[in-house]
């Protein structure tokens, strides 16, 4: 009996370590070329304090070389690749969406907050600087008027910002509440939702605007690695987005299994958000973000994933913050997507090979698995111009990936923005406690 178990780990390892292998060779073909973030994006943003309760400036001189590099495209006439696979788009920025208009659509960054978090100031102001012809606007939202958030906001002194505080509640989803809160003061031809913790370049507006008028393209979204910007621990949590959950966007897109729409960045003009009902309908939907871009896609609408790699800033101080947070991401795909979640058992190749080892199979297995790990978190680091966390964090992130992965199929409620939310198999949130 343990020499089968033993060769069914052995094999299963052996998969992974080939899934491991090929996200490698897809992640190389992600060719774009790096770009360094100027310095009116974060430098002069962080050169005073982002307002009370965020770290301190001396701590923020280090976040302008932290988050010194990511990948970019030029615009112009070539093709774009997508998770290695490379689209022609013949031309260089397609039509304008504002008919008869010469210039550029006008653009509403929708931003809901919630609780005071690192450098949001700056993460802000990036949104807004932006080297795009057309006008750009902010909406920011809260719930409370007293939400620590806006003590960033008004530190950062952000010209072209609306601040919403309505404290009406819109479902139990607390940014989708927010959010239908903040649409009547959205005035763009084209709305931008992003979460608050992203961090963009200046090209960034111009890219999201160029791929959203492309023909049969109702929403665009783009892919993300983490950055942290705490401690070890918020560094941990961005080593699982960069080297576990990035691979598997460029995985699933090249290969057709995966139609991501992803909280990074979610473009679609006024009417597309007309067509789907705006975002009341997604109120108690814990994936609103899946959501929203099956809603466009029932329009017969294509929601594109291009570059830019955005920067998810990750900002957990403790094991405990970061459980919460990611047993909250993967019990939502389990919740999606039960048969994908339980296939992607075979991303735990390392864990796999660790068991096998125990089993009585040769050290080879788990090593062969490890390298082909370390292999491609380094090539993932390189294409996003930076290191996420040192490689030899990798097998611990991996133990703590694969707890979490095993956690998620017990889950039935979790922690998010300070409430505890149920989850019902439809994918829709209760407030209520959770009866056993």
């Amino acid at each position: 009996m343990i020499a089968a178990i033993s060769l069914a780990l052995t094999v299963l390892t052996m998969i992974g370590t080939a899934y491991t292998l090929g996200a490698a060779v897809l992640a190389g073909r992600w060719s774009v070329p790096p770009r360094r973030w100027g310095p009116s994006m974060v430098g002069a943003a962080l050169a005073t304090d982002a307002g009370p309760g965020l770290p301190p400036a001396r701590e923020n001189e280090g976040f302008a070389e932290q988050h010194d590099a990511v990948p970019r495209r030029t615009p112009g006439p070539r093709p774009v690749l997508v998770a290695g696979v490379a689209y022609d788009t013949g031309v260089g920025p397609g039509p304008r969406l504002s008919p008869g208009n010469d210039e550029e659509p006008s653009i509403t960054m929708l931003k809901p907050l919630y609780g005071a978090e690192p450098y949001l100031g700056a993460k802000l102001a990036g949104f807004l600087e932006q080297d795009y012809p057309g006008a750009i606007d902010m909406v920011c939202g809260v719930s409370d008027s007293a939400d620590r958030a806006l003590d960033a906001v008004s530190a950062a002194n952000l010209t072209k910002l609306t601040v919403v505080r309505d404290s009406a509640r819109h479902g139990s989803n607390g940014k989708i509440s927010n959010l239908v809160n903040m649409l009547p003061s959205a005035k763009g031809d084209i709305l931008i939702l992003s979460d608050s913790d992203m961090i963009v370049g200046p090209d960034y507006a111009a890219l999201v605007t160029e791929a959203l008028a492309r023909p049969g393209v109702g929403a665009v979204t783009l892919p993300y690695a983490g950055i942290g910007e705490t401690n070890g621990w918020s560094r941990m949590a961005a080593a699982g987005i960069s080297w576990g959950f990035l691979p598997s966007v460029m995985v699933g897109v090249a290969t057709g299994l995966a139609k991501p729409c992803m909280g990074s960045t979610i473009a679609l003009t006024r009417g597309t958000l007309d067509a789907i009902g705006g975002f009341a309908p997604f109120a108690d939907l814990l994936a609103d973000d899946h959501a929203i871009g099956a809603a466009v896609r029932k329009l017969g609408l294509t929601v594109a994933v291009v570059p830019p790699i955005v920067l998810h800033g990750c900002s957990e101080t403790s094991l405990a913050a970061l459980w919460r947070h990611e047993l909250r991401w993967n019990a939502t795909v389990r919740m999606l997507d039960p048969a994908g979640y339980a296939g992607s058992a075979v991303t735990h190749g390392f864990v796999w090979g660790l068991l096998a080892v125990a089993c009585g199979a040769g050290g080879w297995v788990v090593g062969i698995a490890l390298l082909a790990r370390l292999a491609l978190a380094a090539r993932i680091d390189a294409i996003v111009g930076r290191q996420t966390a040192p490689l030899w964090w990798l097998p611990a992130r991996d133990l703590l990936s694969f707890g979490l992965y095993c956690a998620a199929f017990f889950t039935r409620s979790v922690d998010w923005r300070g409430s505890r939310l149920h989850m019902a198999p439809n994918g829709r949130l209760s407030a209520e406690p959770e009866i056993l």
